[in-house]
């Protein structure tokens, strides 16, 4: 595990518990700098390559964005639900089990993609691992919850 990580892990689990409307905000930003510029700007956190996936509020029916770590399965991209590592499953991944899928960004590519959760056995446990070596503060979030944090598969819809 390396220390930038572990850092920017407890940052993000005080934030995501404490200031929640700071992590907003600090998305929509993110998601503006990812979107105006056909995601040349904004698409690292830490170093780490990011993607965009919009998916539609279950209540509300507007789109909802989020930056999420990018990790590449083959053609397919794992999505871990992490919440800094808070109490509570976020939102948007609760948008998007009810929708179905959503629609992802990467660089200036757009596609659509249908959701598949793993709750347990070898695959989410290969996911899971994948995701930690491309950001190893999943690991740490991991550490500050009781909930397992849920962990899917986005995958390309035939077009």
């Amino acid at each position: 595990m390396d220390l930038t990580s572990t850092i920017s892990a407890r940052l993000t689990n005080l934030v995501a518990r404490r200031r929640p409307s700071m992590a907003r905000k600090a998305t929509e930003r993110h998601v503006e700098k990812y979107r105006s510029s056909g995601g040349r700007k904004g698409s690292t956190i830490l170093g780490r390559p990011v993607f965009l996936l919009d998916v539609v509020g279950r209540s509300s029916g507007a789109v909802r964005p989020v930056m999420l770590m990018y990790v590449p399965r083959g053609k397919d991209l794992v999505i871990v639900a992490s919440a800094g590592g808070s109490d509570t499953t976020p939102n948007w991944y609760r948008n998007l089990i009810a929708a179905g899928g959503g629609e992802v960004q990467v660089g200036a590519d757009r596609w659509a993609v249908t959701v598949r959760q793993l709750e347990t056995g070898p695959e989410r446990d290969e996911c899971w691992k994948l995701a930690a070596s491309t950001y190893p503060g999943f690991d740490d979030y991991q550490t500050f919850t009781d909930r397992q944090i849920a962990i899917a598969v986005l995958e390309r819809t035939q077009s």
